[in-house]
């Protein structure tokens, strides 16, 4: 897993327990298209670090002194917009779940998750897309109330959106990449790029975790299917 050149994809790593910090380097380690490029114990020496060295994707712990990684997450969005956030978090801590949904957070990764999820995640933030754990998805949907509950709210958002409009979206919620998106409905990337923007500002969503999440609520994505990767391999959005 390289960038667009051809280079091994920059990370920042933060998290408070330097043993934690080993076990997530020693993953990012053993694949040789990723470069731990910073490490930090709090989440304002994170926000430097990403300001220094501008890596594809900054993993951030949620619960860290200094700004949790919530805060240090819209401060880089508001930085270095061009680094997307993963936030690694531990099951239970449902109230800062929802709150970085709101902040920009591209990913959602359970420390105590597999090892290749973890790679998963930082694949498909890289190439601007979004990933949920499973489990965190699960329990995101728990959180906001469940999908026949909230349904007819959703679909009423989404009436307003066209045809293909909903194509994209619902391609959105299954994890799909732009290009992948652009390959499936015959479209160039640009195309579809240019839908997102008009579905997130139609949908007031601020990301495609959000926008996926209200797809599945809407019905227009199978509750397998939400931002996790299908069986067998890892792809970008």
């Amino acid at each position: 897993m390289t960038d667009d050149h051809g280079r091994p994809l920059r990370v920042v790593l933060a998290d408070d327990e330097a043993m934690v910090r080993a076990g997530v380097r020693a993953i990012l380690a053993a694949d040789p298209g990723i470069e731990v490029v910073g490490e930090a114990g709090d989440g304002r020496a994170a926000v430097e670090l990403v300001r220094a060295h501008r890596p594809r994707v900054a993993l951030l712990d949620i619960r860290m002194p200094r700004w949790d990684g919530i805060g240090a997450a819209a401060e880089i969005r508001r930085l270095v917009p061009g680094t997307a956030t993963v936030m690694l978090t531990t099951f239970g801590e449902d109230d800062l779940i929802a709150r970085s949904l709101g902040h920009g957070a591209s990913g959602f990764l359970l420390k105590s998750g597999d090892p290749r999820e973890l790679l998963a995640g930082i694949r498909a933030v890289a190439d601007g897309g979004a990933y949920l754990s499973p489990r965190v998805a699960r329990r995101v949907i728990e959180l906001s109330g469940g999908r026949m509950a909230r349904a007819p709210g959703a679909r009423d958002r989404l009436a307003g959106l066209t045809d293909r409009e909903r194509e994209v979206l619902a391609l959105v919620g299954a994890g799909l990449s732009n290009a992948e998106i652009a390959r499936r409905l015959h479209l160039v990337e640009g195309t579809v790029k240019s839908y997102l923007t008009s579905i997130f500002t139609r949908l007031d969503v601020r990301n495609r975790v959000q926008a996926a999440i209200l797809a599945y609520e809407a019905g227009l994505v199978p509750p397998d299917r939400l931002t996790s990767p299908a069986p067998g391999f890892t792809r970008g959005a």
